[in-house]
C-alpha cells in the first residue's frame, strides 16, 4: 500500500516540476528581459521602455503622430513632441527606437521595446509616411506638419 502512495507522490512531484520547467522555458525564449518597471532590454543590452497606447511623449514645438504595429498586429498610438528636425532623432531621443548604423542610415531593430531582427527571425521594422512605404530612412526624414508616421513589422 505504501509503495502505491510513493509512486503517486513521485508522479505528482514530477508533473509539478515539468509544468514549472515548461513555464520557465516559454517565458525565457522571447529574446528580451523584463524589468519591474515595464522596461525591456534589447539584445545589445540597451534598455527601452514599453509605452502604453495613447502616450504623449517629449517636449517641443513640433508635434506628430506615430503608430507602431507589432508582430501580432497590435497598434499603439503616440503623440510625439520635439524640437528635433528628423523623425529618427526625435524617436531616438525619446528611447522609442534603437538600431544599427548601416550604409543606408539607421537600420531600426527595436521599436517601443519590441525587437524585429531580419537576421534572427526574418522580419523587420518597415517605416511608413502617411500609410505609404517611406522613400527615406527614419533618420533622414524631416518632420513635417500633418504627416503621419508609423512602424510596422513585416
Amino acid at each position: 500500500m505504501q509503495r502505491k502512495h510513493g509512486k503517486k507522490s513521485l508522479s505528482f512531484i514530477l508533473c509539478i516540476v515539468l509544468i514549472v520547467a515548461m513555464a520557465l522555458f516559454t517565458t525565457g525564449c522571447n529574446g528580451k528581459t523584463g524589468n519591474a518597471d515595464g522596461a525591456t532590454s534589447t539584445s545589445d543590452g540597451e534598455e527601452m521602455a514599453v509605452l502604453a497606447d495613447g502616450s504623449v511623449l517629449g517636449n517641443g514645438e513640433k508635434v506628430f503622430p506615430l503608430t507602431v504595429v507589432d508582430k501580432e498586429g497590435k497598434e499603439t498610438q503616440f503623440e510625439i513632441h520635439t524640437d528635433k528636425t528628423t523623425v529618427g532623432d526625435a524617436l531616438m531621443e525619446l528611447g522609442l527606437i534603437a538600431g544599427e548604423e548601416g550604409q543606408y542610415g539607421l537600420f531600426v531593430k527595436t521599436v517601443n521595446g519590441v525587437t524585429a531582427d531580419y537576421d534572427t527571425d526574418g522580419v523587420y521594422w518597415a517605416f511608413y509616411i502617411n500609410g505609404e512605404y517611406a522613400q527615406t530612412g527614419v533618420d533622414a526624414t524631416e518632420i513635417k506638419e500633418g504627416e503621419n508616421y508609423s512602424f510596422q513589422v513585416e
